[in-house]
């Protein structure tokens, strides 16, 4: 395998049986099977801004950071119309230090993950926004926001993300859990390049088959 960056990670494609495991309450079907992929939208920020306002009113010195990732961090990318948001708190399983004021302030357990970093998951109705929920040092959101910095300055990766969205958006899916794993093969080639681009870290590379 070689020397590879501390960020990476094998390609995992999850089973229906995996995505159900880690849902909390009813699974939420697609409205009409299709997930929806909107074109750029300059406002995404400022509804960034809102959940930021939200989640720091509920937790106040609690929040240890906060970040606009995903897609609608990105601009010019086409994306779901959700913002993506992950949060650092003390101890993401300590879900009683935290989660009762986030779910008194509007937002929804829907994703609980104790053996892939103690990720959690919570949906915000207003904006609509997905809250993911870390502890310090997880590897997940340093992982994301390389990922959101490098579509950022990459034109070519960014353009084609987009392009596998838009098709993806014609298909049908069950859930967008599944829509996303569609997404994996084209995510992990674009991380293969931000670590083999990395002169911090070296990385052999590591292509799929």
């Amino acid at each position: 395998m070689g020397e590879v960056h501390p960020l990476w990670r094998p390609y995992e494609r999850p089973t229906p049986e995996e995505i159900r495991r880690v849902q909390v309450g009813e699974r939420a079907p697609v409205p009409g099977g299709r997930v929806e992929v909107a074109a750029p939208d300059p406002t995404w920020p400022a509804r960034y801004d809102e959940v930021a306002r939200q989640v720091r009113d509920a937790l106040g010195d609690r929040v240890l950071d906060l970040q606009h990732i995903g897609s609608t961090s990105v601009a010019g990318l086409h994306a779901k119309p959700v913002i993506d948001v992950d949060l650092t708190v003390a101890d993401s399983a300590d879900e009683g230090s935290y989660l009762p004021d986030l779910v008194a302030a509007g937002f929804t357990l829907r994703v609980r993950e104790p053996d892939w970093e103690e990720h959690r998951c919570l949906r915000g109705a207003d904006p609509v926004s997905n809250l993911h929920v870390y502890s310090p040092g997880a590897v997940e959101p340093q992982r994301t926001r390389a990922f959101r910095d490098w579509l950022r300055e990459h034109d070519d990766d960014r353009e084609a993300y987009a392009a596998l969205k838009r098709d993806l958006a014609t298909r049908p899916f069950d859930s967008v859990m599944d829509y996303n794993a569609e997404k994996g093969e084209l995510v992990y080639e674009i991380y293969e390049r931000i670590f083999a681009a990395d002169p911090a870290h070296p990385h052999t590379p590591q292509p799929l088959g």
